[in-house]
């Protein structure tokens, strides 16, 4: 018989003792002012995924199951069970490619995090600042979880970082909000660490249904699962971080636990997050940012290019290199924003657009070049575009530090702007402000529950194909 833990490890009791505590823990400043960016950029991002194929396929089936009324669904008018809302909502939220990343960690952390904190806070009738400690706490646990099991290795063994560190961080941050103490939060990391699954095969996923399941909807419900069932008297095993067939040993050949606590209460990991400018997928970012750059310098219009280069990091180019989706697909972006003069939610999004005369001929001229440079350097999602004009002109644009990245980070401004194109045309003008008051204001708030009715769709809100 495997024998219990004499001792618990120093990194799963700090952890632990941290997650019990994060609950009554002031943060700094500028840590509560990124992390209502990053909830109101994903609140965007699950409004208008509502419209999208994999928002609608998850609101048409969680409203099957019914479950009983305890949180709300984005752009519907549904409440229902925590879990179920949780799933909707992360479905939602990553239903494209609109929602925040962690570079480091190799996740997309808001759209795991923030519904699982949301549904968690409906159900207990949480306030508006507890919120945002859960959060802040989903960030710092779920980030540093995939850097403990070697982010590389797991990349290279086809391991899903995005759910592996999705679930821990949304169970992290959902027992946050239940008030789990110590020894629950050990056996909440437990719980997590069974239901933590997923390969990257989703890539291959063309509709973004799975893939909106696998990064968005899967662990926002494992992470409030585990949370609820640890919450109900569940127990498990005392350390999951160490000991014979422990998760770390299961998951990654040479493991670093000490990344589990690494300066926890010193580096927030929502202010190392990125908010993507651009509704696209992240490989593009640095690409359009260039593209713009030269379009706004040098005024090049889509009738005088003859041929654009787009250098990217190899893995990156393949990734958007004549991909299904609109989205993602490097060519298509490039000449869309070159024939409309600019890029937004609906254009990105649009799949008509891809067989539009206009776009189909500059796009035939777009090529994606590999560059093993770009893989190289830092900060990482660097591109160079480079456009032939018929007149001989040779013109080059690189990107080193992407707009909306720490280093060169979107304010307030900025991210009301972007979250206005994604929801005003789901919930209206009203809402929307009313929604974005709310949120840059969080702390002021008693109840979440009070933010339901700014989340209810539009009368004719539209679906996008």
């Amino acid at each position: 018989m495997i024998k219990a833990l004499a001792h618990i490890s120093p990194e799963t009791d700090r952890l632990s003792r941290y997650m019990a505590a994060a609950g009554r823990k002031r943060l700094p400043a500028a840590v509560v002012e990124r992390v209502r960016l990053h909830i109101l950029d994903t609140f965007a991002a699950m409004v208008s995924g509502s419209r999208l194929l994999p928002g609608r396929r998850a609101i048409a089936y969680v409203e099957g199951l019914g479950g009983r009324r305890e949180a709300a669904v984005a752009g519907s008018r549904i409440v229902t069970s925590a879990a179920n809302a949780a799933l909707a909502n992360g479905m939602l939220a990553h239903a494209d490619e609109t929602d925040d990343s962690h570079v480091a960690s190799h996740t997309h952390p808001g759209c795991a995090v923030v519904p699982a904190a949301l549904a968690a806070a409906e159900k207990v009738r949480a306030g508006g600042a507890a919120f945002l400690r859960a959060v802040v706490l989903g960030y710092d646990v779920g980030c540093r979880l995939t850097r403990a099991l070697d982010v590389d290795a797991l990349t290279a063994a086809f391991r899903s970082t995005h759910s592996f560190g999705g679930t821990f961080g949304a169970g992290a941050a959902a027992g946050c909000l239940f008030g789990l103490k110590p020894v629950q939060a050990r056996h909440l990391l437990s719980y997590c660490a069974q239901l933590a699954s997923g390969c990257t095969a989703n890539v291959r996923d063309s509709e973004h249904i799975e893939k909106a399941f696998d990064f968005g909807g899967m662990p926002a419900h494992h992470g409030i699962l585990a949370a609820t069932m640890v919450e109900a008297g569940f127990t498990g095993v005392d350390d999951i971080f160490s000991g014979e067939r422990n998760f770390l040993d299961a998951f990654a050949p040479f493991p670093h636990p000490e990344e589990l606590c690494a300066d926890l209460g010193q580096r927030y990991e929502v202010t190392h997050t990125n908010i993507k400018r651009w509704t696209v997928g992240s490989p593009m970012q640095a690409a359009l940012d260039s593209l713009e750059w030269l379009m706004r310098e040098h005024g090049v219009t889509a009738d005088e290019v003859d041929v654009v280069r787009v250098h990217l990091a190899p893995r990156a180019s393949r990734t958007v290199d004549e991909a299904p989706m609109p989205n993602i697909n490097a060519q298509h972006l490039v000449a869309v924003m070159l024939v409309d003069g600019t890029l937004g939610f609906s254009s990105s999004h649009d799949v008509a657009r891809m067989k539009d005369p206009a776009v189909s001929a500059l796009r035939r001229r777009v090529r994606i070049v590999p560059n093993e440079k770009l893989a190289a350097a830092r900060p990482a999602r660097q591109a160079i575009v480079e456009i032939d004009t018929h007149n001989g002109r040779t013109l080059s644009r690189r990107t080193v530090t992407v707009r909306g990245t720490p280093a060169n980070p979107m304010d307030r401004t900025d991210v009301a702007a972007k979250a206005r194109g994604l929801m005003e045309p789901v919930i209206g003008t009203r809402r929307t402000s009313r929604l974005i008051d709310a949120v840059l204001s969080l702390e002021k708030l008693d109840d979440m529950t009070r933010l339901r009715p700014l989340f209810v769709p539009r009368v004719g809100g539209k679906a996008v194909p």
